[in-house]
């Protein structure tokens, strides 16, 4: 991946991380990363559909296997005899120990198939989903086909979500993964289809395509016009590198350049979500402004990304950092050092009001 792709996937990167371990339970639609009811995800990318409800056995049919989910406290050991099936051959299969403890709604991919009708056995407690949207459908048998994926050694559930094209949120929702979004070399885990946007909302009538407008010249033609050249011609503007000698914002924002040097790359929403400031390997990175280090995290390379919180709904994310010298949880005051940049060349710098990028240039003094 570019680095252009890669600094676009920062900051969700570090804001999944910030609400995955907010009160220590995973928030699947991020409403809760600010305040209460602050954050509303429903005009945010479309999510895939809900996963479908198990039996009360907690199995899942699909047109290409089964899944089983688990209740807290389960282990492959007591889900297997749940479906009367070899416990060492399912945890092998999901490359788990028989006693492995499983959280509440964690998915165990199934070798073969069991029954699809079929009571638990031993007068099991009937399994729920704690991930289930409140729809009341029925189990039953659907036909969605979700891809199977093997995780390998290194991949992480940001770099897996971004490899099939989903929400970190839908891969972690439909698999149960616990609050850190841990993964383990071996683990089977299921890939929902990606949701779909709806169309644009558009004033034309069904039937009916969008009118053309008409051009002026259309109607008649354009005047003839003579314009007068120029005594002189113009000279040609000199080359001047505008991020040579930029350094900050010229207002009187709330917020300090977190790294000495020049602004080498422009905010641009949807594409660069923050700035990226020139510094050398080793430079001192400074917090912003006050506030309260809310998650450090790392990206697919293994690089660290820390994110700030700070009053008003206000957090800043940094990354392209070498070195973390703050821990999570820890209250920090302005220009005081988190950290030193890493071997990259410069430092990414983002300002966020909840969900929500904003040109930090307009927050720097």
């Amino acid at each position: 991946m570019g680095k252009t792709g890669l600094k676009g996937g920062i900051a969700i990167v570090a804001l999944t991380a910030l609400g995955a371990c907010a009160g220590g339970n995973f928030d699947p639609d991020l409403r809760g990363i600010i305040g209460q009811g602050g954050l509303d995800t429903s005009g945010a990318a479309a999510q895939a559909a809900a996963r479908p409800a198990p039996d009360s056995r907690g199995v899942i049919t699909f047109q290409n296997g089964q899944v089983a989910l688990a209740n807290g406290g389960d282990t492959p050991a007591s889900v297997a005899a749940r479906l009367g099936i070899d416990a060492a051959t399912l945890a092998r299969h999901n490359a788990l120990a028989v006693d492995a403890p499983l959280n509440a709604g964690a998915v165990l991919v199934l070798p073969g198939t069991v029954p699809t009708s079929a009571p638990a056995s031993g007068g099991a407690t009937a399994v729920t989903d704690p991930f289930a949207k409140a729809t009341g459908s029925a189990p039953r048998e659907t036909d969605t086909a979700p891809r199977n994926h093997v995780v390998v050694r290194g991949e992480t559930a940001w770099s897996i979500a971004r490899k099939y094209g989903i929400s970190v949120q839908d891969l972690a929702s439909w698999n149960g993964l616990p609050a850190d979004m841990a993964l383990h070399p071996g683990q089977r885990l299921i890939v929902p289809k990606p949701g779909e946007k709806a169309p644009a909302a558009t004033d034309t009538k069904p039937g009916q395509g969008t009118p053309t407008p008409v051009p002026p010249s259309a109607a008649a033609p354009l005047p003839d016009e003579e314009t007068a050249p120029a005594s002189e011609p113009a000279p040609d503007a000199p080359d001047v590198d505008l991020g040579a000698d930029r350094t900050a914002a010229s207002g009187g924002g709330r917020f300090a350049m977190p790294v000495s040097g020049p602004i080498i790359r422009d905010y641009e929403k949807g594409k660069n979500d923050g700035i990226d400031i020139a510094a050398p390997s080793g430079a001192a990175v400074n917090a912003a402004g006050s506030g309260t280090v809310a998650a450090i995290t790392r990206d697919t390379a293994g690089t660290p990304i820390v994110v700030v919180r700070h009053d008003n709904d206000l957090m800043t994310v940094y990354a392209g950092l070498g070195d973390v010298s703050v821990a999570k949880g820890d209250s920090v005051s302005a220009g005081q050092g988190i950290g030193k940049a890493g071997d990259g060349g410069s430092v990414h710098f983002e300002v966020r009001r909840g969900f929500d990028s904003r040109d930090p240039t307009d927050y720097l003094n």
